[in-house]
């Protein structure tokens, strides 16, 4: 299958590991922000095949990792409180509340719906006239312009009952926040493919004078990933700092204008609490003004205060590159997909999920590094 098989061919995969082992001569650490990443390197072995100067840490590039433990709480309590039709991602409805989550009120009765789409949320509002829809609105900039046009597309069919809560995160201003910190101990980013085949490229070239750090834009197969690497190994070693795009045969320099266009008709930029980060400035979308009927927290008025996170999790170290799933006490043991402390061991690209569902190909090498 073109651009899917050639990017899996193990001999080229080699290749670049040759490339990196001859290349690199003193150890670097190197964040990929995307979780879908995260899951490449550890499913596919990468972790093991590197050379122990390559150190990768994981990012906070798991939206639903990153949702705040109060909207958590917000869209518990519109399924629980005002009978709301609840819609959402599968991997929302397990990531813990400061008291339960949203399977555990769908348990309870609620009525909390796993959907693929926003539109699909649209059409549950059109057939249930009598209902309020609510959609959980969580991603990065990759998932806005679908949940954008949900709201777009309510009002043109002239619904009073549908509204989205929103939780936009954005990319850049994280890794800002990351390397803003005084701890951070990142040295090059693998920036995310599909964040930048809807945004572009122009807003990373700022990260990269300001701070002096090679990013390059990056895949999910495992010869991308390690072309990514490979690529930042080497801007390390020349000491060079430089946006690159690996992902060419997606990324264009301008994105996609009319998914950029459909999210800034809809949402504002706007502060955001990042679980487990505290609060980044300008680094959320909320619902723009002139579409403030379809914000589930204006029209329901919905105003819960800030819960503490649980202490046992250290959610916020490795999404910070601070520390390892591995390095957590509980992991594997207190702490597991079926009974999560945190939302890193529950959704599809939470790193600890990563390690704790392919930790034999990873074990050895963590205890090591512990």
């Amino acid at each position: 299958m073109k651009y899917l098989s050639e990017y899996r061919d193990p001999e080229l995969a080699q290749r670049y590991l040759r490339e990196i082992e001859k290349t690199v001569t003193r150890p670097w650490t190197i964040m990929e922000v995307c979780g879908g990443q995260t899951h490449s390197l550890v499913k596919n072995g990468i972790l093991n095949l590197l050379p122990p100067e390559v150190n990768m840490v994981h990012g906070p590039g798991c939206p639903v990792c990153v949702t705040p433990l109060n909207l958590i709480d917000k869209a518990v309590y519109l399924a629980e409180e005002k009978d709301v039709i609840l819609c959402s991602y599968g991997d929302m409805l397990r990531v813990p509340g400061s008291e339960k989550s949203l399977l555990e009120a769908k348990a309870n009765g609620a009525d909390i719906r796993i959907l693929y789409s926003p539109l699909e949320a649209v059409k549950i509002a059109q057939e249930n006239p009598d209902r309020e829809v609510v959609f959980f609105a969580v991603g990065f900039e990759t998932t806005a312009p679908a949940n954008a046009l949900s709201v777009v597309h309510a009002q043109r069919l002239g619904l009073d009952n549908y509204a989205i809560l929103a939780s936009h995160v954005l990319v850049p201003p994280a890794i800002e926040a990351l390397l803003s910190d005084e701890e951070c101990l990142v040295e090059g980013f693998l920036a995310a493919g599909h964040v930048c085949t809807i945004m572009g490229l122009e807003e990373y070239f700022p990260l990269v004078d300001r701070f002096g750090v090679p990013i390059v834009v990056t895949g999910f197969e495992p010869v991308d990933i390690l072309q990514g690497i490979l690529m930042v190994v080497q801007q390390l070693e020349r000491g060079e700092a430089k946006l690159e795009n690996q992902y060419a045969r997606m990324v264009r320099e301008g994105g996609n204008p009319k998914a950029r266009e459909t999210i800034y008709e809809v949402f504002d930029i706007t502060d955001r609490m990042w679980r487990g980060m505290d609060v980044i400035p300008q680094s959320g979308y909320g619902v723009c003004q002139a579409y403030q009927k379809f914000d589930a927290q204006r029209k329901f008025s919905v105003d819960i205060p800030e819960a503490p996170e649980n202490a046992s999790c250290i959610a916020g170290d490795i999404m910070k590159g601070l520390k390892k799933p591995f390095h957590c006490p509980n992991f594997g043991t207190h702490c597991k997909p079926e009974n999560p402390l945190g939302a890193p061991m529950v959704s599809s690209e939470g790193a600890c999920a990563a390690y704790y569902h392919f930790s034999d190909r990873i074990h050895q090498i963590e205890k090591q590094s512990a």
